[in-house]
């Protein structure tokens, strides 16, 4: 008999039984490690290089775009460690390949980076926030090389994993073929399935990357729109949650309420969008105005998707696909088996009456 922690053991590390997935995870992991000691390093070197006060408004929207990008990204590489260890637990293709173009973002994103903390860093320096040790030492010169080399591993990592994700997706065919069936239209819902939960998770983060980057960066907001944005964090998570809860169970009702707060969210980024170009506003988003923007316009692209992917999977309610989504409770598993015991162990009763062949 094998013991309860044995057994634990090994059902943590299935989702890295096969060589592929051990690949993917392997690759993902190195990048994390590596980027997220990259931007920590800098991160730690930029804190020290600072005057410990300086009384600007502009120059502290500066130093806090710097410190924003820095968190953001290591946010960023952890949480793709997350999604892929989630996406090889549950052999979902769809967000494996998700997790590609995530990278790609990501890689499209260090690149913005570079320019910005340059500016931020120019900008800076000129208003004299740097200590004088910074200054001699040129704290441009020792973040430069490190920042240049992240979208270096992130391209590699990126082909890398590709090439992986099409070999797990041929891997996992198995695995969903046994779990669906073979019907063609079954399988099909059950993509449309994937493919909506995957949005959901890259929702959360674009979202959050943007939500973060105006609450700390932005200088000129008025209160309750600091409030309304505050809140907005704990809505959305759990506006993601039960957006997942509510298709797993087809309910339509809350598929409907789901879809009409989609589309608040994409009222709002538009919203956003405008006014980081407005001439009125515009200059209370000029430390991180091409951030905002890419962030603003994935999130709106993702939203759209997510919109389109809701009213499919809703379109496949009462289909059959909740039946493989929804385990049973374990009262229910045990009433089975209990039926099943009582039909495989009574005997066949005899009939009474004697029949002549």
């Amino acid at each position: 008999m094998v013991s309860s922690g044995a057994s634990s053991r090994r059902s943590l590390g299935d989702f890295v039984s096969t060589k592929w997935a051990k690949l993917f995870f392997i690759a993902v992991c190195l990048q994390a490690v590596i980027c997220v000691a990259f931007e920590s390093y800098v991160f730690a070197r930029f804190q020290d290089s600072l005057k410990p006060n300086f009384n600007d408004a502009a120059l502290e929207s500066q130093s806090r775009t710097i410190q924003t990008f820095l968190t953001l990204f290591i946010f960023g590489f952890l949480y793709v460690l997350v999604l892929s260890w989630d996406a090889l637990r549950r052999k979902n293709t769809i967000q494996i390949i998700g997790l590609c173009v995530a990278n790609l973002a990501l890689f499209v994103y260090t690149i913005i980076q570079i320019d910005q903390i340059d500016t931020s860093i120019n900008e800076l320096r000129e208003g004299d926030a740097f200590t004088d040790v910074a200054n001699r030492d040129d704290f441009w010169k020792l973040a430069k090389p490190f920042l240049l080399t992240i979208p270096v591993i992130i391209g590699v990592t990126t082909f890398a994993i590709a090439y992986f994700s099409y070999q797990l997706y041929r891997e996992f065919a198995w695995d969903i073929l046994k779990q669906i069936g073979a019907d063609y239209r079954m399988k099909k819902r059950f993509l449309h399935y994937q493919i909506y939960i995957a949005l959901l998770k890259f929702d959360f983060f674009f979202f959050l990357g943007f939500t973060v980057q105006f609450l700390v960066i932005v200088t000129g907001k008025r209160e309750y729109e600091f409030g309304f944005t505050t809140a907005a964090i704990p809505v959305t998570i759990a506006i993601l949650l039960f957006a997942a809860f509510f298709t797993q169970r087809e309910n339509r009702v809350g598929m409907v309420a789901i879809i009409l707060l989609y589309f608040g969210a994409l009222a709002y980024f538009f919203f956003k969008l405008v006014r980081i170009y407005q001439p009125g506003t515009a200059k209370n988003y000029m430390a991180v105005r091409k951030s905002l923007t890419a962030f603003a316009v994935m999130t709106i692209i993702l939203i759209v998707l997510t919109i389109i992917n809701a009213f499919i999977c809703m379109s496949n309610f009462g289909q059959g696909l909740k039946e493989h989504l929804v385990k049973p409770k374990v009262h229910d598993l045990e009433k089975e088996d209990a039926n099943s015991y009582q039909l495989q162990d009574q005997k066949p009763q005899l009939s009474s009456r004697m029949t002549i062949d």
